[in-house]
């Protein structure tokens, strides 16, 4: 389970200061699917950050199962993320000049899994994804459709318990988009992976199982989404 009390965040100081986060409190219980909404500039991607352990807060606390994150000293934070959490960006943050097998398989070789390990869970994951035929290929060699799967392999490669989505789909067709959200559903409905995404598109957002709603720094509202 998530949860975020009283969180606030401020960049900047004086007249100039941004106040990004107000007080923000939510839940969001293990296995949900959740969408955060709301204008450019709200806090949208701040709130993921802050709730992931990228960003500290200036005041208020998170909890991830229990655990204080931002209350870890930063070296176990980072090992807290890289253990506990996967993360899917609208770029998706791909080393040109690794192999799609390499690239998934970083965060497991960060965690000191031996090599052939970590080949052999990356592939997997690959295979999971729809891409065990693309193992060998390089990011500029495959459609963003094609790196966004690799990106979301990346992801669940080390089993984690949640992953963060900012804007998934946000350098996809419209096609491609819904097929990522879909694949991220599955995985979802396969594993229990909790997922929550920061989007602009009521599309993308309707697959979610629960849509939060942000201005000004806060979460003003929430709705359920049905699903037939």
């Amino acid at each position: 389970m998530i949860e975020a009390v009283d969180v606030c965040k401020t960049f900047g100081s004086g007249p100039a200061a941004t106040r990004a986060l107000r007080d923000v409190c939510l839940t969001i219980e293990a296995g949900e699917v959740v969408a955060i909404m709301g204008p450019s500039g709200c806090g949208k991607s701040t709130l993921l950050h802050v709730l992931a352990g990228i960003e500290r807060p200036d005041k208020g606390e998170v909890r991830i199962d229990g655990v204080p994150l931002h209350r870890l000293p930063e070296r176990d934070r980072s090992r807290f993320r890289l253990e506990r959490m996967g993360f899917v960006f609208q770029q998706y943050h791909l080393i040109p000049v690794l192999t799609a097998l390499e690239n998934v398989a970083l965060p497991l070789v960060g965690r000191g899994v031996s090599s052939a390990e970590a080949r052999e869970r990356a592939s997997a994951a690959l295979e999971l994804v729809g891409l065990g035929d693309q193992a060998r290929r390089y990011p500029a060699e495959l459609s963003g459709g094609q790196n966004q799967r690799i990106a979301i392999a990346r992801a669940i490669v080390g089993d984690p318990i949640v992953i963060w989505a900012d804007e998934p789909t946000g350098a996809l067709d419209s096609d491609t988009a819904r097929q990522t959200i879909g694949l991220l559903r599955s995985i979802n409905e396969r594993r229990g992976t909790t997922i929550v995404m920061v989007t602009h598109d009521r599309d993308v957002a309707a697959q979610a199982g629960r849509i939060l709603r942000m201005e000004n720094g806060r979460v003003t509202g929430e709705r359920g989404v049905a699903h037939a």
